[in-house]
């Protein structure tokens, strides 16, 4: 039951979403609804083997529309990737930002559309409410089950000289619209599959339960996890299964909307680094992580845990989709020293999503749980 005044939240949505399979082919008459000239188009040279990218060019172009296409976006796109993209905008002219990918495109747009429209570096955008001019109206498409990036204002972006992923937020970088079609996540391999899925749980997991979480953003990490948890194994089982890719997408961007108002905790915090220092794909990090910080959170919110089964039902679950999906259970398998652990642990204090972690988190607690998942 809930409680009888429960705690103060201020929710707005923050994009139109759009929802059915087969709708990427709106994305001409959207675009034109938002004043769309000459778009830029921000994706990965990757897609192109399944002719995503092509697509919407060909969608956009029939609707009279100029397209730009920057397919130069890398897996944890930089500073450095972002000021490039924004430098080929500015010289095109463009008006409208499409990003078409997984979440490494979605906040390479977002960063590109800071510096295009406010200057300066990405640095300067790392917290919130940074930007002080208008932004260009944007659409995202995700084309994995993730991040649910193309439902939150922030990009991740990492910086060039110190390779620290940085948080940086602004509501005027939120993709005005969100295109989710389930088709486009059918070319995604099944590794690409599983780590993107593992993460998208873990963002439900962690929303749920963090110190900013409210009524309404617990509603949609509880619907995220019912969607995720139900349609994870019969994706990977029958990745051609439209409805199970559907079940995975809604529950990413639930997710998605958990996080933009809830935030996330230390399993991010600490996959991080992984990323930074061994180049671990971030939802297999996570992945690891996972069953360690929910055992270790477990003595604050097991009520909240106990919404999706409880902290000991979810660490094995955890653990058994990696087992399932062939992703490592141990940061050794992944070749990670257990001389550098100190300094993943003082690196994982320093991201922005330790302070939202339910239970107050310390450096040494922080290798504690490096040290367990070692």
């Amino acid at each position: 039951m809930p409680e009888p005044f429960p705690v103060s939240f201020d929710f707005t949505p923050l994009n139109r979403v759009i929802f059915a399979p087969g709708v990427l082919s709106q994305i001409g008459s959207l675009a034109a609804e938002l004043g769309g000239r000459t778009i830029f188009l921000v994706t990965d040279r990757g897609l192109a083997t399944v002719g995503h990218p092509q697509r919407a060019t060909s969608i956009l172009e029939s609707a009279g529309l100029k397209v730009v296409v920057w397919d130069d976006v890398k897996e944890n796109p930089t500073s450095q990737q972002v000021a490039d993209g924004a430098a080929i905008a500015k010289a095109a002219d463009i008006n409208l930002i499409v990003s078409l990918g997984g979440g490494s495109a979605m906040d390479a747009a977002k960063g590109v559309n800071f510096i295009l429209t406010n200057g300066g570096t990405m640095a300067d955008y790392k917290g919130m409410g940074r930007a002080k001019s208008p932004m260009l109206p944007s659409i995202g498409i995700p084309t994995t089950t993730g991040t649910g990036s193309e439902a939150q204002s922030y990009a991740l972006i990492t910086d060039t000289s110190s390779r620290m992923k940085m948080a940086c937020g602004d509501k005027k970088a939120a993709f005005r619209i969100a295109i989710l079609d389930p088709e486009l996540t059918v070319s995604q391999p099944a590794y690409i599959s599983a780590v993107t899925g593992i993460d998208a749980i873990a963002h439900a997991i962690e929303s749920i339960v963090c110190k900013k979480s409210t009524p309404v953003s617990k509603v949609f990490s509880q619907s995220a996890w019912d969607y995720l948890s139900s349609s994870f194994d019969r994706t990977i089982s029958h990745p051609l299964d439209i409805a199970a890719r559907a079940g995975m997408q809604i529950g990413s961007h639930f997710a998605g909307v958990a996080i933009e108002n809830a935030m996330l905790g230390v399993c991010h915090s600490c996959a991080n680094p992984l990323t930074a220092h061994y180049g671990i794909t971030h939802g297999s990090a996570i992945g690891t992580l996972l069953p360690h910080v929910i055992r270790f959170n477990s003595v604050v919110c097991e009520q909240d845990y106990a919404l999706m089964g409880g902290s000991d039902f979810l660490a094995s679950y955890i653990t058994n989709l990696l087992c399932k999906t062939g992703l490592p259970t141990q940061l050794r398998e992944y070749g990670v020293a257990e001389s550098i652990l100190p300094l993943l642990a003082s690196e994982a204090g320093q991201q922005w999503t330790a302070q939202f972690n339910p239970r107050t988190v310390t450096e040494e607690d922080l290798l504690d749980i490096y040290r367990s998942a070692w």
